[in-house]
């Protein structure tokens, strides 16, 4: 049922409800939107689900502690959440831009929240409601900041979060089943500090005997920020215990103290993940504000039915974040869901997504992982799938049909990430063929990245002849429903590993497939990812090997013009990068050449009578990916009639040929899975 009433966010709101005091405040760094999609709307609504009085401050003035006890002080605590995005990467480009627009504010606007909001707020709590008013911190910017951690803003190693945001505990992950002991021993008025022993959260003590988990101890904070070994040995040992079955607590000592985080709680169990999307949520913005929040628009007719993840994308937060084993909603939670979006006056039929972090997991990669966890040294799909990889779209194939068939729905789309690598070990094929028939907006998202080899396996990706063998299997599937739908691709410059030879053969293959990118994005190294700890130490922890890495500036828009050869603006870039590189044979007038030389450039020679590669208007460009067939020598001369037919079709406007890829226009810095 869609819930009619937001939680009190004044004291007017609180009188409205004949409220004269409050249990728990949270404080979110996002606009209030009531919708499940937001994590501190969604712990709000748990907490008063069961049965606490909640108020919510959405965005506060950090400037002011007063603006934080606007509404009183709680009776039992105050949860601080820092957004769904972290804000160092909501608020700046890769490049260290400010950026112009914030879609999780009021108008887009930027301003509404400081950087580092978990770390502010936490100060302006303890400054407005003291020492005796428990503060607990959580969301997606502390969870992935609960160790000492590389800071690529200030170029440094940084302190666990909990030295620098004065809270008493850390819930880490999906925090629903913390949230909820926690609220439950703070209302039977057990002090904060005697809360020691619960899964998913941290804390600090004098003592490492506070662990009463079996204790592993990590490279200290001391280690870390001086020895970059120490570092990427911490980061490993991190990663080896984030396993809710196999996992041991980790002690970090820091300045004297030490850093306790317990083992993660297990997963929701689907009953209590129906139960939490049950909740009554009204799925709109908060009316206080008078201009719109445009990060409704992207989940307001959107359905997330899953979480966690074990694609192993070592450039991805998620796994330490969200974990590796994947939990999914009934498909009798989903259904209640589409049909409450179907009553809003605003729906016009579509769904326009049945995802979450990534699209076409709904169970555990295998059936041990409930009993024995996720393995240590092991990644369940790359470089090469697990043997015991159960790859049954079965039930995600079942959901998707229900929800065709609902009155009311035109068109069921799939826009998050999709795995394709694990959609070609589906062995049955039926969710391939009914994705491209019926859940297809013209152009599929994929995420293969690179094309080399060793670029991919320091990425965690499968490499390149899966993605090709994914590319012709769609593009056939399309030719034969005569359908023109595209691929999407998602490509990365400069991660750890990549050189500039990599970008090169990179940039071959995309000119022999005649894609020429608007947008190239670079790696950003944001906190609690394996691909930055390879950038800030150059190891790889899973080995302990070197990684070479492009650090400066200058090295990485290299990289990036390489991808966009065709770009007039970025041709002296090219042209270095080509010469670096030592692949000049690629400056010239072959079909092989990716740039033709220009006169009085020291590459201009004598153009040939009968240059071997074809003139530029008659490339695909605009990102049509093709694969190029041999030239019939008995046709020599002529135009097959097939190639005749193809053109007069186009002529007439029919577009270009199914499974051909179009430009990528990314909305993030790394969104794909």
């Amino acid at each position: 049922m869609r819930g009619t009433e937001f939680l009190p966010v004044s004291r007017e709101e609180m009188r409205a409800r004949d409220w004269y005091y409050y249990d728990f405040l949270v404080v979110m760094a996002d606009a209030y939107i009531d919708h499940p999609s937001f994590g501190s709307t969604l712990i709000a609504r748990l907490l008063e689900a069961e049965g606490y009085r909640v108020a919510v401050l959405a965005q506060p003035d950090w400037h002011d502690y007063t603006a934080f006890a606007e509404m009183g002080k709680p009776r039992f605590g105050v949860f601080i959440g820092g957004g769904n995005l972290d804000s160092m990467v909501a608020h700046y480009t890769v490049a260290k831009r400010r950026r112009d627009k914030d879609l999780y504010s009021p108008g887009g606007k930027m301003g509404y929240r400081p950087d580092r909001a978990t770390i502010v707020y936490a100060n302006r709590a303890r400054e407005a409601f003291g020492s005796g008013t428990p503060i607990i911190i959580g969301g997606l910017e502390a969870s992935l900041r609960r160790f000492a951690h590389y800071d690529y803003w200030d170029d440094k190693v940084r302190r666990p979060i909990l030295f620098d945001a004065p809270a008493d505990l850390l819930v880490y992950g999906m925090g629903e089943t913390a949230t909820r002991e926690i609220a439950r021993r703070l209302s039977r008025k057990t002090p904060v500090k005697d809360i020691t022993d619960v899964r998913g959260t941290a804390f600090l003590s004098q003592s490492p005997e506070k662990c009463i988990y079996r204790p592993v101890t990590a490279p200290s904070y001391e280690s870390v920020r001086e020895d970059k070994k120490q570092y990427a040995i911490a980061t490993k040992l991190q990663y080896d215990e984030n396993d809710p079955i196999r996992g041991c607590g980790v002690v970090q000592p820091c300045e004297g103290r030490f850093l306790i985080v317990n083992p993660p709680q297990r997963p929701l169990p689907r009953e209590e993940l129906d139960r939490l999307y049950d909740l009554p949520f009204v799925r709109e913005v908060h009316p206080m504000y008078k201009e719109p929040v445009p990060a409704i628009e992207e989940v307001r007719f959107s359905i997330a039915h899953n979480r966690g993840c074990f694609g192993g994308c070592n450039f991805c937060a998620l796994t330490f974040h969200q974990g590796r084993m994947v939990t999914s909603r009934s498909i009798e939670s989903v259904l209640r869901e589409a049909e409450i979006l179907i009553k809003d006056p605003q729906f016009k039929g579509y769904i326009h997504d049945v995802g979450g972090p990534t699209a076409n997991f709904r169970h555990t990669s295998c059936p041990g992982q409930k009993k024995h966890g996720c393995c240590k040294n092991r990644s369940c799909l790359a470089p090469e799938p697990c043997k015991n990889l159960d790859a049954d779209h079965t039930e995600y194939t079942e959901l998707l049909r229900r929800l065709r068939r609902l009155p009311g729905v035109k068109k069921v789309f799939v826009r998050s990430g999709i795995r394709y690598d694990y959609m070609l070990l589906d062995k049955k094929g039926d969710f391939f063929r009914e994705l491209v028939d019926y859940h297809i907006s013209g152009q599929l998202k994929v995420a293969p990245e690179h094309c080399v080899s060793s670029v991919l396996d320091y990425m965690g990706k499968p490499h390149f002849d899966v993605f090709e063998r994914f590319w012709r299997r769609y593009q056939r599937l399309n030719e034969a429903d005569h359908k023109e739908q595209y691929l999407v691709p998602y490509l990365m410059s400069s991660h750890p590993g990549c050189t500039l030879r990599d970008s090169v053969r990179l940039a071959e293959f995309l000119h022999k497939t005649g894609h020429l990118p608007e947008q190239v994005q670079d790696f950003y190294p944001t906190p609690g990812t394996i691909s930055t700890c390879m950038y800030y130490t150059g190891i790889d922890p899973r080995d302990m090997t070197e990684v070479y890495v492009a650090r400066s500036p200058h090295e990485k828009a290299l990289q990036r013009a390489l991808l966009q050869w065709g770009r007039k603006d970025l041709r002296p870039l090219v042209i270095e990068a080509l010469e670096k590189a030592e692949r000049t044979d690629l400056i010239g007038y072959e079909e092989k050449c990716l740039i033709r030389p220009q006169k009085g450039e020291k590459y201009f020679g004598k153009k040939p009578e009968e240059p071997t590669r074809p003139d530029r208007r008659e490339k695909p460009r605009g990102g049509n990916f093709r694969h190029k067939r041999p030239e019939n020598p008995g046709q020599k001369g002529k135009m097959p009639q097939r190639k005749k037919e193809a053109f007069a079709k186009r002529r007439k406007g029919k577009g270009a040929k199914p499974g051909d890829f179009q430009e990528r226009r990314p909305g993030g810095d790394i969104t794909a899975p």
